[in-house]
């Protein structure tokens, strides 16, 4: 009895060992390819490396839950020597990644059961879910799809702007004229394009041109060099009344008239 669940014990371990390092090779290909071929790499490409780990993942949950595999639970893995010198051995096992079998590693790397916080915070999850009522739960998933959907629209979008603006990148964008330059520089230098407008100075409205008048002229701004209409009013009153008041009789001028 204890010879054959000895080799049903060895049979499973070895099924097992065999799927975890082929899920260990598939997860080394992706980091791979995420870290060295991200240039090439697209979303199909990244789905289909999931589509195999989570395969894998299912397979070897099978191995685990079959009927000849012994429960793992119930056994326990012991340490036949400790050290702490640098063991080749075990280096090249574990390609790399322990060098001593030291009493400090031990309990990290022959754990079986998660970490007592873990441990207890798993523990509360699960009995949160087991009490959870049917309605509550499918309004919670409700929610959360909604939250999702959200998340994906806006995923999208940003999607779309990027493949917009890559696309905009691939050609120069033009965001100045020269020839509209040169004409702006030659107008405000030179007055280049500037006509004058029909009567007192009025911008010509047909021919688009502006109308520009020296200060003191007609047709200047109100302001420079030009008097108000009040001021005008009451210099063009008195010119009569100086006129008069120089004006003399031919009589009282003549010398000879006294």
């Amino acid at each position: 009895m204890q010879q054959r669940e000895e080799k049903q014990l060895e049979s499973a371990l070895e099924s097992i060992i065999q799927r975890v390092n082929d899920l260990k090779a598939s997860l080394a290909a992706m980091i791979f390819k995420v870290e060295n071929e991200y240039d090439t790499l697209n979303w199909p490409k990244l789905m289909d490396n999931y589509a195999l780990i989570s395969g894998q993942l299912i397979s070897l949950s099978k191995v685990l839950s079959h009927d000849k595999c012994p429960n793992l639970r119930n056994l326990t893995v012991l340490p036949l020597m400790l050290s702490p010198e640098r063991d080749e051995q075990l280096l090249q096992v574990t390609e790399g990644r322990i060098s001593t079998f030291s009493h400090d590693l031990v309990p990290d790397y022959l754990r079986t059961k998660l970490e007592p916080l873990a441990e207890q915070k798993m523990i509360t999850l699960e009995h949160k879910a087991q009490n959870l009522q049917y309605e509550n739960a499918q309004k919670q998933i409700a929610a959360y799809q909604k939250v999702v959907s959200h998340v994906w629209d806006i995923v999208n979008k940003a999607r779309e702007e990027w493949e917009v603006e890559g696309t905009n990148r691939g050609g120069a964008q033009q965001n100045s004229s020269v020839s509209d330059t040169h004409m702006l520089v030659a107008a405000v230098g030179m007055g280049k394009g500037l006509k004058m407008g029909p009567g007192n100075g009025q911008p010509n409205p047909t021919s688009g041109g502006m109308m520009v008048a020296p200060p003191g002229r007609p047709g200047g701004p109100p302001g420079q060099g030009q008097l108000p209409p009040s001021t005008q009013s009451m210099s063009m009153n008195k010119a009569p009344s100086a006129i008069k008041t120089n004006i003399k009789s031919a009589g009282q001028m003549h010398p000879y008239g006294r």
